[in-house]
C-alpha cells in the first residue's frame, strides 16, 4: 500500500494532515497557478483582440470573455458530475486537453482574422475553465476539518503566480506571430493548459465510497434553500460579478478610453491578480479566527472602497489602487463563500451542490461581462463602477441576515 494512502486511511477520522494532503495541495496549487496564468493572459489579450477585430464599434469587444464564461457556465455541472463518476484526476486531465484544443482554435481565429472562430475557441477554453474551478473544492476532499479552509485558501493563493506570469507572457509573446497580434499569447495559453493536464496526474484523491453507491443525498432545492447555502451562493456569485464587471472593462478603459500605455495596463492587471490571490496565504487563518461571515463583510467593504477609488479619478494610480483593492475584496468574499458552501452538503451531495454553485456564479459572470462592454461603450467607465454598488449592498444585506438567523436559531454549526 502507498505509504501516503496508508497515512490517509489511518488518520481519516482525526484532525491531522498527512503527506497525501500536502501532496494534493501542492499539485492542485501548481495547476491553479497555471490556470490563473492563462486566465490573466486571456483577460488582457482577449478583450484587446476583440477590439482590434471590431474597429470603432466596441460594443462586442468583451464578447470573447463572455463566450469563455458561457463555456465555464455550460461546463460546471457536467465537469462536477464527470469527476463524481471518474474521479478528480481524470476529470481534470480531460478538462485540460479540452482547454488545449480551445487555445489552438483561438490561435487559428486570430491568424485568419475570424471573430467567430476566435469566440468559438474562447468558448471551448471556457469548458476547461469549468473543470479548473473545481481545484479549490478538490483540495478539501480528503483534508481533515481544521485543514479545509487553509487548503482552499492555499490553492486559491497559488493563483498569485498568474499575476506575474500571465501579463509577462502576454507582453513577451503578443507579437511573436507577425501579422496577428496576440496569436503568440494564445500559443502560450495552450502550453499552460497542457502542462496542467500533465501535472494533475500526480494528484492522489481516490473515489469516495459514497460516490460508488446509489445514494444521491437530499433534494438539491432543499440543500440550496438553507440560509447558509443562500448566503454562500450570494457571496460567491456577486463578489465575482463585481470583480468581473470592473476587470473586463479595465483594458478598454485604460488603452482605448484614456490612452494609457500597454505596460501600465499590464501592471494594473498584475496588481489586481496579486490582490486576488496573495491574501490566500492567510485568508484561511482569518476565516478560522474571525468566522466566514465577518470575512465576507470585510471583503465586500473592500470592494466598495475600490469602486469609490475608481470613481475618484482616471489616472494610472487610481486604476492601480482600485483594482488591487477589488482583488483583495474578491479573495475574502469568494474564499469565505466557498468555505461556507462546504458546510451544507454531504459527500454524496458534493457534485450536484458544487456544480450548481459554479453554474450560478459563472452565469452571473457571463451576463456581467457582456453587460460591462456594452455599458462602457454607451456610458463610460464611471457607470461601469456605479452599476456594481447595488450588488455589494446585496452581499452585505445577506450576510447581516445570516447573522440574525444565527442569533435567532443559535445553531452551533454556523460560523
Amino acid at each position: 500500500m502507498n505509504p501516503c494512502r496508508a497515512g490517509q486511511t489511518t488518520l481519516r477520522g482525526n484532525t491531522m494532515k498527512t503527506p497525501v494532503h500536502i501532496n494534493n495541495v501542492a499539485v492542485l496549487a501548481s495547476c491553479q497557478a497555471l490556470y490563473n496564468s492563462g486566465r490573466t493572459l486571456t483577460f488582457l489579450s482577449a478583450v484587446l483582440s476583440g477590439a482590434n477585430m471590431l474597429g470603432d464599434d466596441q460594443r462586442l469587444a468583451t464578447l470573447p470573455i463572455t463566450m469563455m464564461i458561457i463555456g465555464m457556465a455550460s461546463g460546471t455541472i457536467p465537469a462536477a458530475q464527470l469527476m463524481h463518476k471518474i474521479g478528480r484526476k481524470w476529470g481534470f486531465f480531460w478538462g485540460s486537453m479540452i482547454g488545449t484544443l480551445g487555445s489552438f482554435i483561438c490561435v487559428v481565429g486570430l491568424l485568419v482574422d475570424n471573430f467567430f472562430l476566435f469566440n468559438l475557441g474562447m468558448f471551448v477554453y471556457g469548458l476547461y475553465s469549468a473543470a479548473a474551478q473545481q481545484y479549490r473544492f478538490a483540495a478539501t476532499d480528503v483534508a481533515p476539518e481544521n485543514f479545509k479552509a487553509k487548503a482552499i485558501s492555499l490553492v486559491i493563493a497559488a493563483g498569485v503566480v498568474g499575476a506575474f506570469i500571465g501579463p509577462w507572457t502576454t507582453g513577451l509573446t503578443k507579437d511573436l506571430l507577425i501579422g496577428a497580434e496576440f496569436a503568440g499569447a494564445f500559443c502560450a495559453l495552450s502550453a499552460f493548459t497542457l502542462a496542467a493536464g500533465l501535472i494533475i496526474l500526480w494528484v492522489d484523491i481516490p473515489l469516495k465510497t459514497e460516490q460508488k453507491g446509489s445514494d444521491t443525498g437530499r433534494p438539491l432545492l432543499l440543500i440550496l434553500t438553507q440560509p447558509i447555502a443562500v448566503v454562500a451562493i450570494i457571496s460567491a456569485t456577486f463578489s465575482y460579478v463585481i470583480m468581473n464587471l470592473l476587470m473586463v472593462s479595465t483594458p478598454l478603459a485604460m488603452r482605448i478610453g484614456y490612452q494609457h500605455l500597454f505596460f501600465d495596463t499590464q501592471l494594473v492587471l498584475m496588481l489586481h491578480v496579486v490582490g486576488m490571490f496573495a491574501p490566500g496565504f492567510f485568508t484561511g487563518n482569518l476565516i478560522n479566527r474571525f468566522g466566514t461571515i465577518n470575512i465576507i463583510l470585510a471583503g465586500t467593504l473592500l470592494q466598495l472602497i475600490a469602486i469609490c477609488v475608481a470613481l475618484s479619478g482616471t489616472g494610472v494610480t487610481f486604476f492601480w489602487v482600485s483594482l488591487l483593492l477589488l482583488g483583495i475584496g474578491w479573495n475574502f468574499s469568494f474564499t469565505a463563500g466557498t468555505r461556507l458552501l462546504t458546510q451544507v452538503h454531504t459527500p454524496a451531495e458534493q457534485g450536484k451542490v458544487q456544480g450548481t454553485n459554479d453554474f450560478i456564479v459563472f452565469t452571473g459572470m457571463a451576463i456581467s461581462s457582456i453587460f460591462s462592454g456594452t455599458l462602457y461603450h454607451f456610458f463610460g467607465w464611471q457607470w461601469v463602477n456605479m452599476a456594481a454598488i447595488p450588488m455589494a449592498l446585496l452581499i452585505i444585506a445577506s450576510a447581516v441576515w445570516l447573522i440574525f438567523v444565527k442569533r435567532t436559531n443559535n445553531p452551533s454549526t454556523i460560523t
